[in-house]
């Protein structure tokens, strides 16, 4: 029988809007209007400029910033994420479908819907198992990488556009380039004229109108030079095409191609563009959350964009998640509750059945002015440098990453990712293996760095910090083994354990043999401050046996006396060093020292 007091958790984590939904009063709602007004007038040019990007018709964009922007606000555990279009899900979304059927095609926004349904079942599949933490094996480097590759990917896209030269849809980044520079004489002046006014002016705008909406500042002058040429030398001459007006209603229903065959070719697509959107929207909402000072919950997230993927799916959205810029906006207009996000949405339907004929108006060109500002506002310069200067190693991921995403977008990212985990295990493969000794001012309880120092000439000590497991059971072992071969007469060595956090099944393997090794010498081998779960796995591994239960001192134990009674009393007599204060007093047979 269920525990009632158990009740009001579980309809916590299924309907998690019950939380905040006490929260809202008078002043609040208030708060979250002015925010939700805001939004919806941010997202109404990025919606229409991330449709262009993705290859589908532009109020596409709208409508997966309207259905799907209120189920994650409502499912999620963020108060302040703000879901819907965003550049890298668009270009991604493009990249997977446009080889596969035309752009702003039925075909294309069918097998794009389907994309979507996919991506959002995976994402409620990771948020239902509790597979949050996965995002955490994506890089910051990974993704500062992908956001700078598709920030140039998305600037390539608009050239033809921005130019007025003919270059062949969904072309490669190089021959976008290839292009451009054999086209340079056959520019078009007029739409070249009209990018460049709308580039300008949105640059401007963001400078000294901070306060206004940028892009649609920019989308206004780009409109109006572009009326003013094509009055002067008409549209015959100046070839300058508009986006064409926008259907003023709401989403209307679609129905996802669920055929076998548009299954099979957007299902690996869907797994890249579900760990960029998981990715996403977690960092964004955790990067809010510093702010807002609120505790996200990364499975809750995941359940949240799944459900607004899978549900937006049959309103006519695409592939949604989290945008950094919206979400930005929305906490600095004071939203309090997701309720903002709410507004914003039925806002932006009822602005869109005022201004939709007006998109007729809005210039290709003036577009493509206002992506270049978006690419240009992807790339992380600040970060992209203090990684150069920083870690050799990053920059390589960063490089791998950026170029591999130009080069093919959906696997750039796997690439940038497989190779920040290779290097991420090499160097936990070689956890550090430092030789100390006692310390004189604090006794045999504490260890410094042996260099500069005497060690014993029978016996090594050695403190090794990180993970011994099955990669990096090797390097231990030969580490261990280079002690005897340096000096054979080092036959005993101690470890100080208390940096060694896990022990797998091969590394307990190898201390036994390597225990069993040195014992044949006629040494040992000794732990000190060993942590109680490794000595636990070893016992019940059945290691303790061979390295011997007197063989672990627990912090704060007298470890010289045993260890020195094995010693070699020959050696000890003739030593100089005397390091122990046993060696002052006595041999290893207890034999009095003689001076």
């Amino acid at each position: 029988m269920l525990n009632p007091s158990c009740c009001p958790l579980l309809l916590y984590k299924v309907f998690p809007f019950l939380r905040w939904f006490p929260m809202v009063s008078k002043d609040s709602n208030k708060a979250d209007l002015i925010a939700g007004i805001t939004g919806a007038l941010i997202v109404l040019p990025q919606g229409v400029a991330f449709a262009t990007i993705a290859g589908m018709p532009p109020e596409y964009g709208l409508y997966a910033a309207m259905v799907p922007a209120i189920i994650a606000a409502l499912f999620g555990s963020s108060w302040h994420l703000v879901s819907g279009p965003t550049t890298a899900i668009s270009i991604a979304v493009f990249a997977a479908v446009s080889h596969l059927a035309e752009p702003g095609s039925p075909q294309f926004v069918s097998m794009v819907l389907t994309l979507t349904f996919l991506t959002g079942l995976f994402q409620l599949i990771l948020g239902l198992a509790r597979m949050g933490v996965l995002v955490n094996f994506i890089s910051h480097t990974v993704v500062i990488g992908f956001t700078a590759g598709a920030a140039l990917l998305i600037a390539a896209s608009q050239v033809k556009s921005f130019f007025g030269i003919a270059i062949e849809r969904g072309a490669h980044f190089h021959v976008v380039i290839e292009q451009l520079i054999l086209h340079l004489g056959n520019l078009n002046p007029y739409v070249t004229t009209v990018g460049a006014v709308t580039l300008a002016t949105g640059i401007l705008a963001r400078k000294f109108l901070p306060k206004f909406p940028y892009m649609i500042v920019a989308m206004v002058a780009g409109s109006v030079v572009a009326y003013f040429i094509n009055m002067e030398f008409g549209v015959d001459i100046t070839k300058i095409k508009t986006v064409g007006a926008l259907p003023a209603h709401l989403p209307p229903l679609s129905l996802p191609d669920f055929s076998y065959a548009t299954i099979h070719k957007v299902l690996f697509p869907a797994l890249v563009v579900t760990m960029l959107a998981l990715t996403e929207a977690v960092s964004i909402s955790r990067a809010i959350a510093t702010k807002s000072e609120q505790r996200i919950d990364g499975n809750q997230e995941f359940i949240g964009q799944g459900l607004a993927n899978v549900i937006g799916s049959f309103f006519s959205g695409y592939a949604s998640c989290g945008s950094f810029n919206r979400s930005g906006v929305n906490y600095a207009s004071g939203a309090q509750t997701p309720l903002a996000t709410v507004y914003a949405s039925i806002f932006l339907v009822l602005i869109l059945l005022l201004v939709a004929p007006l998109a007729s108006y809005l210039p290709n060109a003036a577009m493509a002015g206002i992506l270049f500002l978006v690419a240009w506002g992807l790339i992380d310069f600040h970060h992209i440098a203090t990684i150069g200067k920083t870690s050799r190693a990053e920059t390589v991921v960063l490089w791998v990453t950026l170029i591999g995403t130009l080069v093919d977008l959906e696997k750039g990212i796997f690439f940038g990712i497989l190779l920040s985990l290779s290097l991420y295990l090499y160097r936990v493969s070689r956890p550090a293996i430092d030789p100390v000794v006692p310390a004189k001012e604090e006794g045999a309880y504490h260890f410094v760095d042996a260099h500069g120092h005497h060690e014993c000439p029978q016996f090594r000590i050695v403190r090794i910090n990180g993970a011994i497991f099955f990669g990096a059971v090797d390097f231990v072992q030969n580490g261990l083994t280079q002690i005897d071969e340096a000096n054979p007469d080092q036959k005993s060595v101690m470890i100080v354990a208390s940096g060694i956090n896990f022990v797998d099944v091969a590394g307990a393997e190898m201390l036994a043999q390597e225990a069993r090794r040195r014992r044949k010498m006629g040494g040992g081998l000794y732990f000190y401050r060993c942590k109680d779960s490794i000595y636990r796995f070893l016992r019940k591994s059945d290691k303790l046996d061979d390295i011997g239960e007197g063989g672990f001192f627990p912090a704060m134990s007298n470890w010289i006396k045993p260890i020195y009674s094995t010693l070699d009393p020959e050696i000890c007599r003739n030593c100089k060093y005397r390091i122990f204060p046993e060696c002052q007093t006595h041999l290893p047979d207890g034999e009095a020292r003689k001076e």
